[in-house]
């Protein structure tokens, strides 16, 4: 089938389901416009559920619709997306600023290189996509209008905040076991807007791709396997058969 059919038949469901969480005429037309199947081939590009993708969770098309009714960007805006993942996300808010407007960020290399390929391949080539810890930001393109995180923090992070406009909106999830949907201001008040069940904000040795840095963790590990491999029991003792 025809993957524009398939993309209005998404869009659609996502506008007069029951949550109905596509509400603005801007998302319904980007979403259509996108072509989802460049980022997660056709066979996951329409069924809206979650997935694993080189070690990071590819967002359903309804969360991300509910990420960006919540961050509501206006034309020529320049926006953040932290937590760059396949580049889905980041090329639907080009078809709403531009994609020259468009920076996106990720800690993990693959999944920098991944966004990046995906985006060209779509014909967003024109989004930035650097590997940063996503604490920090992108200090270099700021201010924003609008930064979305897309991974969970227990407080916003301040560095964050410190490149929002000043009438900027950053949307994250926000808390840890129980998370809300959050928009915060520059001034750091937010509003909360529903569950929300995402990962967490990972910092640098934690991905997948790098060196483990929480000694703790790897000599835990180390142990493990040395008591896995050693002999237990009589096998150990010195026995004196005089």
């Amino acid at each position: 089938m025809d993957p524009a059919v398939l993309r209005g038949d998404m869009v659609d469901s996502l506008q007069h389901d029951s949550k109905g969480v596509v509400q603005s005429a801007w998302l319904s037309a980007a979403m259509r416009a996108v072509p989802r199947e460049a980022f997660v081939g056709e066979q996951q590009a329409y069924s809206d559920r979650p997935f694993e993708r080189l070690g990071t969770r590819v967002l359903s098309p309804s969360t991300v619709a509910r990420l960006l009714e919540a961050l509501a960007p206006e034309e020529d805006d320049d926006v953040l997306v932290v937590g760059a993942g396949i580049g889905y996300t980041a090329a639907v808010l080009a078809e709403r600023v531009g994609a020259a407007n468009v920076q996106a960020i990720d800690i993990t290399r693959r999944l920098v290189v991944d966004a990046r390929q995906n985006l060209a391949k779509a014909g967003y080539e024109e989004v930035l996509v650097d590997r940063r810890d996503g604490a920090d930001g992108l200090p270099e393109y700021a201010p924003y209008d609008r930064i979305l995180l897309e991974a969970a923090a227990i407080e916003p992070p301040r560095a964050l905040l410190a490149q929002l406009a000043d009438d900027g909106r950053m949307v994250m999830p926000l808390g840890a076991n129980q998370q809300t949907l959050a928009t915060v201001d520059a001034d750091g008040e937010t509003q909360r807007l529903g569950s929300v069940a995402f990962r967490p904000m990972l910092v640098e040795g934690e991905q997948a791709d790098t060196v483990e840095r929480n000694r703790t963790r790897r000599e835990d590990q180390e142990h493990a396997r040395r008591n896995a491999q050693s002999r237990t029991g009589w096998e150990q003792d010195w026995i004196d058969w005089d």
